[in-house]
């Protein structure tokens, strides 16, 4: 059991992710905007489960934090607001790391789906307004590892 926690903690290390709030990976990303670079903290959902589950009972985040939800392929997605108390804003993401498309404030615990308008590589899910307030638009590059275009 020592091991696999070691082997972890290096795999971890090397790629420049640290473990998160709920155990996930974390990775720095920025989003150029007209006003500049946004930075944020954001924890990585690479599995099945940890893209289920999301930000559902979250009830703090910061305004520089969030979950990059990396799906390795370029698919349609869909989502929705259940058990998550806090609005959020989703900026769906290519594959190049442009903004396809945002949608902002999601309503907190919405079974509404709220789905991306062509495939994507990468959902961003952000604190609600964060996207207006920091200039976030469709079009924008995120660097982010999985993008190879990383900070």
């Amino acid at each position: 059991m020592r091991a696999l926690f070691a082997t972890l903690f290096i795999l971890a290390f090397l790629t420049g992710c640290s473990p998160g709030q709920e155990g996930h990976p974390t990775t720095s990303i920025v989003i150029d905007t007209p006003e500049g670079p946004a930075k944020f903290m954001v924890e990585v959902a690479a599995d099945k489960a940890s893209r289920e589950k999301g930000l559902m009972y979250r009830t703090k985040l910061a305004p520089d934090a969030g979950m990059l939800f990396d799906f390795r392929e370029e698919e349609f997605q869909v989502f929705w607001m259940k058990n998550t108390p806090l609005p959020l804003d989703m900026l769906f993401i290519r594959a190049d790391g442009t903004i396809s498309t945002i949608a902002e404030n999601a309503v907190p615990y919405s079974l509404d789906p709220i789905q991306s308008s062509e495939p994507v590589r990468a959902v961003l899910e952000i604190r609600g307004g964060r996207a207006q307030a920091l200039g976030i638009q469709p079009g924008n590059k995120v660097h982010a590892a999985i993008f190879g275009n990383g900070p």
